[in-house]
């Protein structure tokens, strides 16, 4: 990739919710002498965005492009090292941006949490993004960021310890934050495809749906992400419930493409899955039952009314607009705790930690988001030597690890 790039990052889709708690973000963790541009479809918002971050932004450029206009992001990719989008949902609105870095050998960082979107762009991409050496990185939000670091850095200590290969490996996630009308739109997104063409839902189901070589997948026997059982079944030191995590099904695959991209040094026995804290009451099995019985059905509902027009009109009226959000209040109020218990071929066990306080889909996102595309502007000597449709832990692995560190977010591995 050329160094000799206008700006060193531009954020596409700075006007929205999400893209304006990343400028915010960016504003204060960027380098000073950062050259940093701020891209959407109206010069006035943009305009106005810029005038809310104050005097230090006063500088940043402004990038009219369209997300549908793709001499405008060709051009827009050849001015930068890297682009930040949260422009979603991505199945919609991405590959343009995506076929345009990868040709321009620019570094990519999105929020996607959708499989079939990221399945469009290995299949489209990712030989042109390995050519010109452009790395594009998918979910680099709460999908699937800490789910993805928490594996790799299980990984490395193991490596240092010499204890072998990690075979079961199971994220139990606790937080407190809303869902983003954005999410629920990406979702809706993807419903609405499968409808469309139901051999999209393979690339749903299946774990290994998004593996780089589909010759090597591991052969585990069925791994589900619906739960419902003890917490001490997945470590004797737990005690209270799990129950499905609705995220479960991303970033479980998220993490076994990184396995993969990473030449499956995770070990062919790796399996994983995630799964949500339910509790400790005498209630806690009831509502272990109830998220897993409403994940299901929620699904299933949202899928059957995403086939008729009917449908998708009244999912308008009832579902959160793309582009809200919570208040600065709620927004600081959020939390989430991820803890990764992992076993190793030897008989080790680990137990790694990812929490943050902030909601986690809108300020800890904006952190996550920001840090990676950072990463992607500045660190690239001390990131892996790997480029095409990767993730955060086969893109940017220490690197990133460590500047997440930094910015206040605990990420720590302990042997059990």
């Amino acid at each position: 990739m050329a160094n000799d790039r206008e700006f060193d990052l531009i954020l596409f889709g700075a006007t929205g919710f999400v893209g304006k708690l990343t400028a915010r973000y960016l504003l204060g963790a960027a380098p000073v002498d950062a050259r940093i541009a701020l891209a959407g479809r109206s010069l006035d918002k943009l305009t106005s965005v810029r005038a809310e971050l104050g005097t230090d932004a006063a500088n940043w450029a402004l990038v009219v492009a369209d997300s549908t206009d793709q001499g405008a992001l060709n051009e827009l990719a050849a001015r930068t090292k890297v682009v930040v989008t949260t422009v979603g949902p991505y199945l919609r609105y991405g590959l343009p941006l995506v076929a345009a870095c990868a040709e321009a050998g620019t570094h990519y960082a999105d929020l996607t949490g959708e499989p079939l979107f990221i399945r469009e762009a290995i299949d489209g991409y990712h030989d042109r993004a390995v050519e010109t050496g452009a790395k594009i990185v998918n979910s680099c939000g709460f999908d699937s960021v800490p789910s993805d670091l928490s594996v790799y850095q299980l990984y490395r200590r193991s490596v240092e310890d010499n204890t072998g290969e990690l075979t079961d490996t199971t994220l139990i996630a606790a937080l407190k934050g809303g869902v983003s009308g954005g999410t629920i739109d990406s979702g809706r997104a993807m419903m609405e495809a499968v409808a469309a063409d139901s051999s999209k839902g393979k690339v749903l189901a299946h774990p290994y749906s998004l593996s780089p070589d589909k010759s090597m997948d591991p052969d585990v026997g069925r791994q589900s992400d619906q739960a419902w059982q003890r917490a001490s079944d997945i470590d004797p030191s737990l005690n209270g419930w799990v129950s499905t995590f609705v995220m479960a099904s991303h970033n479980t695959k998220i993490v076994r493409r990184t396995n993969g991209l990473l030449g499956w040094v995770y070990g062919k026995n790796f399996r994983y899955r995630e799964v949500m804290n339910a509790g400790r009451s005498a209630t806690a099995p009831l509502v272990a039952a109830g998220i897993a019985g409403g994940v299901v059905a929620a699904m299933a509902t949202g899928a059957l009314l995403s086939r008729v027009s009917a449908g998708r009109k009244l999912l308008d009226r009832v579902l959160p607009k793309p582009g809200t959000g919570p208040s600065e209040e709620a927004r600081a109020s959020g939390w989430f705790t991820m803890k990764t218990y992992a076993s190793t071929t030897s008989g080790a066990k680990y137990v790694a930690t990812f929490a943050a306080q902030g909601d986690p889909g809108y300020q800890a996102t904006a952190v996550l988001l920001g840090e990676s595309g950072l990463s992607l502007a500045f660190d690239t000597a001390e990131q892996p030597e790997l480029a095409g449709i990767l993730t955060p832990a086969s893109a940017m692995g220490d690197a990133l690890t460590t500047r997440l560190r930094a910015a206040g977010m605990t990420i720590g591995v302990e042997r059990g």
